[in-house]
């Protein structure tokens, strides 16, 4: 499922930027989490709001190394919005939250330094 995370790994494959913009990645802000001790590994189920066009969406994350649940609600995270939902034990997870591994292949979640309106796409 996932790519060598490693920051020693090589490039992907070079993809054409018309390929980039079919992965539709958005900011948004967790509004709730709540423990999911159904998981395979320790994770936070979320709800992420991206604003009025594409609203509420649940995610699940393997994030719970580095970030505690009580200390995510109101902090803005990028994801994948055009992915399908994935069943993950009892949850349907509707975006990939993004983040990258810290030097012990932990997840840091990946978000805007200053604060950006609720939708807004990667570009």
């Amino acid at each position: 499922m996932h790519a060598n995370h490693e920051a020693g790994a090589p490039a992907a494959e070079t993809i054409s930027f018309d390929d980039f913009l079919k992965v539709d990645i958005r900011v948004g802000t967790i509004v709730s989490t709540d423990p999911f001790p159904e998981a395979r590994k320790p994770a936070l189920k979320l709800v992420i709001d991206f604003g009025p066009v594409i609203g509420r969406k649940k995610s699940s994350a393997q994030i719970t190394e580095n970030h505690a649940a009580e200390d995510l609600i109101g902090r803005q995270v990028m994801a994948v919005v055009n992915f399908p939902p994935r069943q993950i034990g009892p949850v349907m997870s509707e975006v990939l939250t993004l983040g990258f591994p810290d030097a012990g292949g932990k997840v840091v979640l990946a978000g805007p330094t200053l604060a950006v309106p609720d939708g807004g796409r990667l570009f």
